[in-house]
């Protein structure tokens, strides 16, 4: 049995790239049981195989791996069962880097779940949860203009808490999070389910996404953790600067 995690994608997206695959599969002798299960932040697929020798279904089931990687691309971020803290925390130990960051809406809950990781102290510099506008500005140094004129939650203050927390923290990478986790606070043009995220990086490597998260308030938090987690992760899986 393998189980593929994949994040950033809902369900039918999943199965619709999934699908070829699944279809070459059933027409060998050696037929391989698929099954998609979707979670919240994540899609995971079982491959499951029954066979006399269990050396020849485990190749199989490798080379199908493979091929779910491939068809994939960057959506898949663990074939071996690991969670997405764990797999970015292993990158940045791979990598000798560091992340902080700094939270609104997830309220703590990105460094939460960095932090459950066993040896994360070796790659996470801290955060800080500026959860008010005063200490946006106190704290990480927000200019109270740029609160005024875009709103807490916007691209521009995400932006600035990445920039500002990577100063503060003394980290390679640092994450931006705000957004509006509900029930109440939206508005028409920022309803609830909005959410900001910003990355900060080394050689002035800057990424800043806006999304709008379905759910109630503890599912929109854990998704925009779950999100921004993700932005990370590509950044460290990128191709080097030449």
């Amino acid at each position: 049995r393998r189980v593929v995690r994949t994040t950033g994608q809902t369900e039918s997206y999943v199965d619709e790239l999934a699908q070829p695959l699944y279809r070459e599969w059933s027409n060998r002798v050696q037929t391989l049981s698929t099954t998609i299960l979707a979670s919240l932040g994540q899609i995971d697929l079982h491959l499951t195989l029954v066979g006399a020798d269990r050396g020849v279904a485990n190749a199989v089931l490798d080379v199908a791996v493979d091929q779910l990687k491939v068809k994939l691309g960057s959506l898949v971020y663990s074939v071996d069962g690991d969670t997405l803290p764990e797999v970015v925390g292993a990158l940045l130990v791979e990598k000798r880097l560091n992340v902080g960051v700094a939270e609104s809406c997830t309220g703590g809950l990105i460094a939460s779940r960095l932090t459950d990781v066993p040896g994360s102290s070796s790659y996470f510099q801290g955060g800080v949860t500026t959860y008010s506008n005063g200490t946006k500005v106190s704290v990480l140094g927000i200019e109270g203009e740029l609160l005024r004129q875009h709103g807490a939650v916007s691209e521009p203050v995400a932006k600035a808490m990445a920039m500002n927390a990577r100063l503060l923290l003394n980290s390679d990478y640092a994450l931006g999070v705000t957004g509006i986790a509900g029930p109440g606070g939206g508005t028409q043009d920022k309803p609830v389910g909005t959410v900001c995220l910003g990355l900060a990086g080394p050689d002035g490597l800057l990424k800043v996404r806006q999304l709008s998260l379905p759910g109630e308030r503890e599912r929109v938090k854990f998704q925009a953790s779950q999100n921004a987690l993700d932005l990370l992760r590509r950044a460290l899986i990128r191709p080097a600067r030449p």
